[in-house]
C-alpha cells in the first residue's frame, strides 16, 4: 500500500460535496463485495485492501484499479449480530467518483440483514414452509410489515428478473411465486444477481432511488436577477 492511499484510508473524503468541479450525477456508487460469511468473518478481513479492489470503474469505466479511500459505517442487525460495521470505498482517480463495496449480506438503505428479511418474509408468507435458521432476533411488528408491503408490490417484477435463474412456479399470487423462484435460485445468489447485473433492489428502490438506486445530481439554477 502507498503512503497516500494509507493516508486515505481513515478519511471519510477529500473533495466538498458542493465543488463544480464534480460531475453532475451521483458522486458514490453502492456495488457488492463478493464476500461469503458471517458479519464477524467480514469484519475480521476489512484489513485486505488488494482481495476486493475494483479492477476498473464501473461509473466511468476507467481501466485503472481504483484508490482505497476509507469507510462510512453503517448498522447491520443479523441472528448473531447487531451493531454497526464499515463499509469499504474506493475513488476513481479519473471521474473523482467514490464506490463503496456494500457485503453480501446487508441491502441497500435497510439495516436488517438478507437472511432476517428472507426468514420473515417466508414465515408469513408462506407459513406451511418450514422457516429458514437460524431465526432472528425480535423486531418490531411494523417494519415487518413496511418489508411486506415493499416486497408485494415488487414481486411482479421479481417474478420477471428472476426467471432468468430459474424456472417460474406455480402459485395463487406473485408473492408466493417470487418467494419459492428466491427459495429455489438462493437468496444471496438471487440479490447479486438483481443487484449487480439489473441494479434491482430485492424490496425495490424508494422513490428518490428508483430506478437503478442512485440520485441524480440536477445542475444549479441560479436565482433570477
Amino acid at each position: 500500500m502507498c503512503a497516500a492511499e494509507e493516508f486515505t484510508l481513515f478519511r471519510r473524503t477529500d473533495y466538498n460535496l458542493g465543488s463544480s468541479q464534480l460531475p453532475e450525477v451521483d458522486p458514490t456508487m453502492q456495488i457488492l463485495h463478493p464476500f461469503a460469511g458471517s458479519v464477524q468473518q467480514y469484519l475480521e478481513q476489512l484489513d485486505d485492501l488488494e482481495s476486493p479492489r475494483p479492477r476498473h470503474c464501473p461509473q466511468c469505466q476507467a481501466p485503472h484499479p481504483l484508490t482505497a479511500h476509507g469507510f462510512y459505517v453503517r448498522t447491520i442487525i443479523d441472528a448473531a449480530f447487531d451493531g454497526a460495521i464499515r463499509v469499504r470505498r474506493y475513488l476513481c482517480q479519473t471521474c473523482r467518483r467514490t464506490v463503496s463495496l456494500l457485503p453480501e449480506f446487508a441491502l441497500p438503505f435497510l439495516r436488517s440483514s438478507l437472511a432476517f428479511i428472507a426468514w420473515w418474509l417466508v414465515v408469513h408468507l408462506l407459513p406451511s414452509s418450514p422457516p429458514p435458521t437460524p431465526a432472528p432476533p425480535p423486531m418490531p411488528y411494523q417494519r415487518g410489515q413496511f418489508w411486506l408491503r415493499r416486497f408485494r408490490r415488487q414481486a411482479g417484477a421479481l417474478c420477471a428478473a428472476l426467471a432468468t435463474l430459474t424456472t417460474p412456479a406455480p402459485a395463487p399470487n406473485f408473492g408466493q411465486r417470487a418467494l419459492a423462484m428466491l427459495t429455489t435460485a438462493g437468496w444471496t445468489a438471487a440479490h447479486r444477481f438483481l443487484f449487480a447485473d439489473l441494479r434491482q433492489h430485492l424490496l425495490g428502490w424508494p422513490p428518490s432511488l428508483a430506478p437503478d438506486g442512485r440520485r441524480l445530481a440536477l445542475p444549479t439554477v441560479p436565482a433570477p436577477a
